[in-house]
């Protein structure tokens, strides 16, 4: 029997590493199992966040939005720019660099807090047992007290598109083109496909988004969800909405995707195809039989509200479990559950989880969206303003887009925030203070923002609840 620990965590993503560290940080003796190849052949750490999610595909879509700009837009701010190029195999040595330097920095904040790096496959084997194989195929069998499942999530793949060489290829693979499409199709508007679509979109590609679904972007309050979709089709990006893709045939070099949208048979070539149906739970395999942690039919481990399984002192979190794949929500989970094993009584509000989509302009919301609360039988009010009339806005080159308050129609509560304009990823955060301390829209109302800035549309909405907004015309009277 290798070393004790009163602490095991399976999985250094968002959710591993933090849980890991915040435990550590508690006086507990902490291991941390991760598997990961890097592009080196070493293990690293972060996951897929860090190394082909969140941070690579941000790296990606500020370049692409900065090569844009400096095509289109300076011009317009009197700035002389020439023929601007793109260097694509040097914006991916960028994205690369950028995902070396945060896995190196996990390592550094895992010697610094104390916490031990195990490299291998984790498995749990017992309530406070791991067994963990390392690249050679050599099995340890680690004793805890305590272990945190935090295993993550794999993209999904589907049937009619299984993955091609380089051709048909899913998200992490659509982060290593070297060169762009020509003609670029994406399977699925979700957050992922509309990302990765907007990148290759800005750099030249003919981007196709096929959707099986008939609505878009549906967890959006239907508001800004328009003006979304209305935004990205001028941008170029053709969302096909009702989409059923049913087959494709990969020859010479390209693929031909066959779909059905209701009404007859279609079929488009691409260049590459990139698939972004979703992702599902990474846990076949992390927990042998008879250990008695539950999942359901999808896979996920089921937990309570504080994410405890159905074995004393096994925990699961992020991906994994129940509610949004977001890293966020996986590392909030990840100090909750150190701090309850520490002793200390800890909780998460789920009801105020922010998204964000970081397409240009940017989509967030947090809370009910209003056809969430008409669903739920719960009169409201709400607020909106246009970027349109912002000074900041138009100084910024950025007025397209709102931002929409819903609250309470008898409390004034604030229900829910959803934004799509520049910085619509931090604005969110006053909507996620607003609910997390049960703010009324009148609270927002009477707060003194600076001007200008692109945060005072936020004010203006929540101005705008009682019809009182000062840059709009009012529908309402003042009372």
């Amino acid at each position: 029997m290798a070393d004790k620990y009163d602490v095991i965590v399976i999985g250094a993503g968002p959710g591993g590493y933090v849980a890991a560290i915040r435990a550590a940080q508690m006086g507990l003796k902490t291991a941390c199992v991760e598997k990961w190849i890097g592009k080196e052949g070493k293990v690293v750490f972060g996951g897929t966040c860090l190394n082909v999610g969140c941070i690579p595909s941000k790296a990606l879509l500020e370049a692409s939005h900065k090569f844009v700009e400096a095509k289109h837009d300076f011009d317009d701010m009197g700035i002389q720019a020439g023929d601007v190029q793109m260097d694509v195999k040097k914006m991916i040595a960028r994205k690369d660099k950028i995902v070396k330097n945060l896995t190196g920095g996990i390592a550094g904040l895992f010697k610094a807090n104390g916490v031990t790096g195990i490299e291998g496959t984790g498995k749990v084997t017992g309530s406070k047992q791991v067994e963990v194989t390392d690249q050679d195929g050599k099995a340890t069998t680690y004793e805890a007290d305590n272990i945190i499942i935090a295993a993550g999530s794999v993209p999904v793949e589907i049937p009619p598109t299984p993955l091609t060489d380089d051709i048909i290829v899913d998200s992490t693979g659509a982060l290593e083109f070297t060169e762009t499409p020509k003609r670029l199709g994406v399977i699925g508007a979700g957050v992922i496909g509309l990302e990765l679509g907007s990148v290759w979109n800005r750099l030249g590609s003919e981007v196709t988004v096929l959707e099986a679904m008939d609505s878009f972007l549906p967890m959006v309050d239907a508001a800004i969800a328009k003006e979304t979709q209305k935004l990205l089709k001028k941008q170029g990006l053709d969302i096909k909405l009702g989409a059923r893709v049913t087959g494709s045939e990969v020859k010479d070099g390209e693929v031909t995707v066959k779909y059905s949208d209701g009404d007859s048979d279609q079929e488009m070539t691409f260049d590459k195809l990139i698939v972004c149906v979703g992702r599902k739970p990474y846990t076949q395999g992390v927990i042998a039989d008879g250990v008695g942690v539950e999942t359901d039919e999808r896979g996920f481990i089921q937990v309570d509200d504080q994410c405890r399984t159905s074995v004393p002192g096994v925990y699961a979190i992020g991906d994994c479990v129940r509610g949004p794949m977001l890293a966020h929500k996986a590392s909030e989970e990840g100090v909750m559950v150190a701090d309850i094993i520490a002793g200390h009584k800890a909780e998460m509000n789920y009801d105020a989880i922010p998204n964000v989509i970081y397409t240009f302009p940017e989509v967030a919301w947090v809370g009910m969206t209003e056809q969430d609360a008409k669903h739920k039988g719960i009169e409201v009010k709400t607020g909106s303003f246009p970027f349109a009339a912002s000074g900041r806005a138009m100084a910024n080159n950025a007025t397209e887009g709102q931002a929409k308050i819903i609250a309470d129609a008898e409390t004034d509560r604030v229900l829910g925030m959803h934004i799509v304009g520049q910085h619509a990823g931090e604005m969110i955060a006053q909507g996620v203070i607003a609910l997390e301390f049960g703010s009324s829209a009148e609270d927002l109302a009477l707060t003194c923002y600076a001007h200008p800035t692109m945060s005072e549309a936020v004010h203006e909405a929540a101005l705008a609840v009682e019809g009182h907004a000062i840059h709009m015309a009012n529908r309402k009277k003042r009372k």
